[in-house]
């Protein structure tokens, strides 16, 4: 048996030479593949059978587009539950404008004060029209119980206030027809001034042309019967809306037949008539005013967040189009306990605030299932269903600001940053060749170094590049020229006390990495803060900041320290900027 245990064992142990070469050729590499990844048509790898496409992704001030905000309504909702709903918000207009092929949306929620909103930026969307139907038209699905508590007949003092009101309505109204009957050529003049249809007033009261079964029988029969063309009603005509005082403009012929009004059998027109007139309109008040019907529903929290999936169905026994609802779990419990409590009752399903069908809940439902019945056709339910599917809001929610950030004024940001950032760092490079002479060269190396491997990640992970995303960037690179100046500069000073050029270069590394180190860990920190409870803006500048700084750090400390190490044989003290003397070895 051979005696292993004689044997002298070798193990191969690189030398510094050798450290130095290995880590020349992992920057070459590292360079390379990140030069690679940064050309504008750079690999696109498969990944799940997916092709990715690595690219700069811009953000909205940049690339332009579409920038709402939106304020939910949580009044209904109990404030344990708010954040939740406004969340389920967030999720549905995220999924709905993904449907529609949106890229790099940003969908995010914010609390100020009391007030919850939602804040949607659509990159390359630039017609604000097509953003707010995309996520407008999300509809408003809800289920409520009968509230019998509800008020349901006014006060004393709501009913002596509504009298109150419609007796002012009626005087004020009167005094307008007194001057009309003065002057009845400002009769579009004073509409203007004093109507309160917001619809006509701005166009002098004219409500266009109408046939007879458009408009309430009031309104109809002082038009079609009581006026001819120029004429004004002499007295005030009331309807459910208010007082009006109506003009006839002209009068025309029209073709017999019937008028179909959306959601009603079709109406045979009166006549072969159709008028053109003007009305000042003057509201008055009624109980539907102060008793909301839907106020007397409660909220139960079965909402559109809990949906599933819904489809067309025909009912069994009416054949009638019907969109059949079916929840997730967390959904089918709950509607299984409103069924449950509400046997014998109504339990109410809401569409944008509009009841669409008022069961009676004859049993417990536990299998989640639900329908919708309605007026609708076939197109209609099968438009309902697309946009159910495509999400509803559990909450409802109201524009309240909208922006247009044209493509033009991102190009110019772009441009403009572009400029300064080769400015800067031209000037930045020509300091450290100037003051630092050959260590000032080689940063400036290892910058470009830098420069690649930041942009990589940023195409990788992929960052979402802002303007305050290439400022973050900016500001890192202002870090990493930091790092090497102090460096430098401690480097200089072991020349200057007599040490040895190898000696002194790693001396300087020893002494500027507490500073470097502790400096970038404290920016680290607030970098992470900024992401962490920061806004979309914010989080981008404090993402750029701190992959800069990272980055930054392994610059400093390996390719900085290795390209020096490469010229440390290189005896020339001009070169390292420090002048001879009788203490320096160089």
């Amino acid at each position: 048996m051979p005696n292993y245990s004689s044997q002298k064992a070798y193990t191969f142990k690189m030398g510094p030479r050798q450290k130095l070469w290995g880590a020349i050729f992992l920057i070459i590499i590292l360079a390379f593949l990140a030069g690679l990844v940064d050309w504008p048509k750079g690999p696109e790898p498969v990944i799940g059978g997916i092709r990715r496409e690595i690219k700069i992704h811009l953000g909205l001030d940049l690339q332009g587009g579409t920038h709402l905000v939106y304020q939910a309504d949580v009044a209904d909702i109990p404030a344990k539950d708010q954040g939740s709903a406004v969340e389920g918000v967030r999720d549905v207009i995220e999924r709905r404008v993904n449907v529609f092929g949106v890229s790099e949306p940003i969908v995010q929620t914010a609390k100020v004060g009391e007030v919850w909103r939602v804040i949607v930026e659509l990159p390359g969307v630039t017609d604000v029209g097509e953003a707010i139907q995309m996520i407008g038209e999300t509809p408003l699905l809800e289920f409520k119980e009968y509230d019998p508590n509800a008020q349901t007949e006014l006060t004393s003092e709501q009913r002596y206030e509504m009298e109150s009101y419609n007796t002012d309505a009626k005087k004020r109204a009167e005094e307008i027809l007194q001057a009309i009957k003065k002057e009845p050529a400002r009769f579009s003049e004073i509409a203007q001034e004093k109507s309160e249809d917001p619809v006509s007033k701005e166009k002098g009261g004219e409500l266009g042309w109408f046939a007879r079964g458009q408009m309430v029988p009031e309104f109809e029969e002082a038009v079609f019967e009581g006026l001819e063309v120029g004429e004004v009603t002499q007295a005030l005509i009331q309807t459910d809306f208010g007082y009006h005082i109506i003009k006839k403009n002209d009068e025309r012929s029209i073709a017999t037949g019937s008028f179909e009004v959306e959601g009603q059998e079709p109406q045979e027109l009166g006549g072969n008539r159709e008028v053109n007139a003007s009305h000042i309109l003057i509201r008055t008040k009624s109980v539907n005013d102060y008793i909301k019907f839907e106020d007397q529903w409660k909220y139960t929290g079965l909402t559109g967040k809990q949906l599933e999936t819904s489809r067309v169905e025909f009912g069994q026994n009416t054949g009638a189009a019907e969109v059949s609802l079916l929840f997730n779990d967390e959904g089918k419990d709950l509607f299984a306990k409103i069924t449950e409590q509400n046997v014998g009752n109504q339990v109410g399903i809401f569409l944008d605030g509009f009841p669409v069908s008022l069961p009676t809940v004859q049993e417990k439902i536990p299998n989640g299932k639900a329908r919708i019945t309605g007026t609708f056709n076939l197109t209609e339910a099968k438009e309902l269903a697309m946009r159910l599917n495509a999400g509803a809001l559990p909450v409802p929610i109201n524009l309240v600001s909208q922006q247009n950030i044209g493509p033009s004024l991102g190009k110019i940001s772009v441009e403009k940053s572009f400029l300064a950032g080769i400015i800067g760092i031209l000037l930045i490079a020509l300091f450290m060749i100037i003051y630092y002479r050959l260590p000032g060269l080689l940063a400036v190396l290892a910058l470009g170094v830098y420069g690649l491997l930041v942009l990589a990640l940023f195409k990788l992970i992929p960052v979402t590049l802002t303007l305050a995303g290439v400022a973050g960037f900016i500001l890192s690179i202002g870090m990493a020229v930091d790092a090497n100046v102090l460096i430098f500069e401690r480097m200089k000073e072991e020349l200057r006390a007599g040490k040895p050029l190898d000696l002194a270069i790693h001396e300087g590394f020893k002494r500027a990495w507490t500073s470097i180190r502790d400096g970038n860990i404290s920016t680290l920190i607030t970098c992470f803060i900024l992401y962490w409870f920061g806004t979309s803006m914010i989080r981008g500048f404090g993402l750029t900041l701190g992959l800069g700084i990272i980055v930054s750090m392994f610059s400093a400390i390996l390719i900085t320290k290795t390209f020096l190490k490469v010229f440390e044989r290189v005896d020339i003290g001009w070169l390292w900027g420090v002048k001879r003397n009788e203490n320096t070895r160089l």
